[in-house]
């Protein structure tokens, strides 16, 4: 049986929480993780109740000892772990006046996006390269792109939703970016452990009643895809749909 850890998954309207279950009723046991070990608990025994197997783990990946305890703990259960979905991420708003950005809000954003998952594949390396088969798939955005025509840096230079609201996305956007050149980082790093690693945009999608978008089942199908990629397959690319994008 394969073992998969989810990051962010402490939503239940959320992709993380998505992707637990369908990577579960694919037949794998899901480490469904969160910062609040309740809510992690609450959400894993909702999918138990469907006959999924789906343990609950309290991670935050800004935590040092936070990784290493979650790690220690899937080591001493599984001995492997086969994917890794790196979902945690945080969505500041960061409100511009004239030039001027929140900065603090901004590291706080790249800690999570981009340093967290950083620390987070490290660590798991071990566990991954155990499986002989390792899988990483990073949650980024089409705003982490220069040209998706939505959400891209060059298309979007407000930076902002505009078509779908008005949300500041501008320091979010960059550390998407640098979320996906860590992928080709990482994919280099690990290839010679038979690890793929790419990134995967789950579009725009409804996490909450009233947000625009598709439906959350659609994003997390895009995540799944790409923890199911061949040993053949390609890895440090980024994708929506099973579809390469540009970026």
């Amino acid at each position: 049986m394969k073992t998969a850890l989810v990051t962010g998954a402490g939503r239940r309207e959320g992709i993380g929480f998505e992707t637990v279950r369908q990577l579960a009723q694919q037949g794998m046991q899901v480490f469904l993780s969160a910062r609040s070990v309740e809510k992690a608990q609450q959400l894993a025994q909702v999918l138990r109740d469907e006959g999924l197997n789906v343990s609950a783990l309290q991670l935050d990946t800004t935590d040092p000892e936070s990784v290493t305890q979650a790690v220690r703990r899937i080591e001493e259960q599984s001995g492997r772990l086969d994917v890794l979905i790196n979902n945690a991420a945080i969505m500041a708003f960061t409100p511009v006046t004239d030039f001027r950005t929140d900065l603090e809000a901004v590291r706080q954003q790249f800690e999570a996006n981009l340093i967290g998952t950083w620390r987070l594949s490290q660590e798991c390396f071990p566990l991954l390269q155990a499986s002989g088969d390792g899988r990483i798939v990073n949650v980024s955005s089409g705003a982490g792109s220069f040209w998706d025509p939505d959400f891209g840096l060059v298309n979007n230079p407000g930076f902002e939703m505009s078509k779908f609201g008005d949300v500041p996305i501008g320091s979010y956007a960059l550390t998407k970016l640098a979320l996906n050149g860590l992928t080709i980082k990482l994919a280099k790093d690990f290839n010679k452990a038979g690890i793929l690693v790419n990134s995967v945009c789950p579009g725009l999608v409804a996490t909450s009643p009233n947000s625009p978008g598709r439906p959350v089942e659609d994003g997390a199908r895009s995540v799944v895809w790409a923890a199911n990629i061949p040993a053949t397959g390609p890895t440090g690319l980024f994708f929506r749909d099973g579809k390469q994008l540009p970026w």
